[in-house]
């Protein structure tokens, strides 16, 4: 199931690129699904690592994903996918909520999603400088907000040896990036 969700997001984002580099947009969903992977994550949500954002970034809908790989996974993927007709404000207060409340296995794909993309984001920093912030919908400050937010909610409902090391990884490079 694993090999096929990459293959099936590769051909999805084939001919993307990552909004603030050249680098081929299947990179991103590649680490993400890694990063899961290497926690010891089910072949469901790896693969929904994979898959996260073919539904968002592609003509390809839910119920692609249902079909190639079942309702668990599509039901990750719907969790995770932003609605795109909403402003980037509202969108991201609706991750946030979901991080908050979601079931664990959504966590852990939103947080793996969310620190990768900030480490891209630190990466291209240090090469563009405050540059950067001209790529996104929203700039510093609000990148700030969202990502702060992120960190104060992730561990809800999770007890100690629920949470991943890779939360941790996400809270210090929050740090990094924003001070």
């Amino acid at each position: 199931m694993k090999h096929d969700a990459r293959d099936f997001a590769a051909k999805a984002h084939e001919g993307q690129t990552r909004k603030s580099s050249n680098d081929p947009y299947i990179t991103h969903p590649i680490r993400v699904a890694e990063l899961l992977e290497k926690s010891g994550f089910s072949d469901e949500l790896v693969s929904a690592g994979y898959l996260h954002d073919v539904v968002e970034d592609t003509p390809l809908e839910m119920e692609d994903i249902e079909a190639a790989f079942g309702i668990e996974v599509a039901k990750l993927v719907a969790a995770h996918k932003e609605d795109k007709s909403k402003t980037w404000k509202e969108r991201k207060q609706h991750t946030i909520d979901t991080v908050q409340y979601a079931a664990k296995d959504v966590k852990f794909l939103i947080v793996a999603d969310k620190l990768d993309n900030l480490l891209s984001m630190e990466k291209e920093y240090k090469l563009q400088g405050d540059v950067l912030w001209e790529n996104f919908n929203a700039g510093f400050a609000l990148q700030k907000w969202y990502n702060q937010s992120i960190v104060a909610n992730m561990d809800v409902g999770l007890t100690k040896d629920e949470i991943p090391d890779y939360f941790q990884a996400f809270r210090d490079a929050v740090v990094r990036v924003f001070g």
